[in-house]
């Protein structure tokens, strides 16, 4: 597999969409916190859901997730994947996005590329383990981010 980014902008700048399930069901959400590289000598996508997010149950629930990026002009839809919750409605639907099986998890049609993930590793980041100022910014809530490592087994273009 061969694969070149600006990692940087993929996540912080242009968004991602995290999926986890099945055809029969499965959640998506926006991310832009995450990271790629290479540990136990296989290369891997390293994501962060917190425990509170609908998607969060489909991660733990499921071997394989995948994460997908899309062009500018997706930017709408994304929002609305970012902002809603499947909890509350049908947020494929409300997309507009259309969903499509890859490999042993979901995507959609529209994406640009699709990285699928084979799960390795999960824990929940550790308040004793991060700086207070982190703690302060992002966990005064204490609605803590698990860490996924999915191994990538694929990596589908358009």
């Amino acid at each position: 597999m061969e694969f070149t980014t600006d990692i940087f902008k993929q996540f912080d700048k242009k968004w991602a969409l995290l999926t986890a399930g099945t055809e029969k069901a499965f959640n998506t959400m926006t991310v832009s916190w995450g990271g790629m590289g290479t540990i136990w000598g296989m290369p891997v996508v390293t994501v962060y859901v917190r425990e509170s997010r609908y998607t969060h149950g489909f991660m733990d629930d499921n071997e394989y997730f995948t994460l997908s990026f899309y062009p500018e002009q997706y930017r709408k839809e994304l929002g609305v994947l970012g902002s809603k919750s499947g909890r509350d409605i049908d947020k494929m639907n409300a997309s507009g996005l259309t969903a499509v099986k890859a490999g042993e998890s979901m995507s959609f049609a529209e994406a640009e590329m699709t990285i699928v993930c084979r799960k390795v590793f999960v824990q929940r980041l550790a308040k004793e383990n991060l700086p207070a100022d982190i703690v302060s910014r992002f966990y005064g809530d204490s609605d803590w981010h698990d860490m996924y490592i999915g191994e990538v087994v694929d990596i589908i273009r358009k």
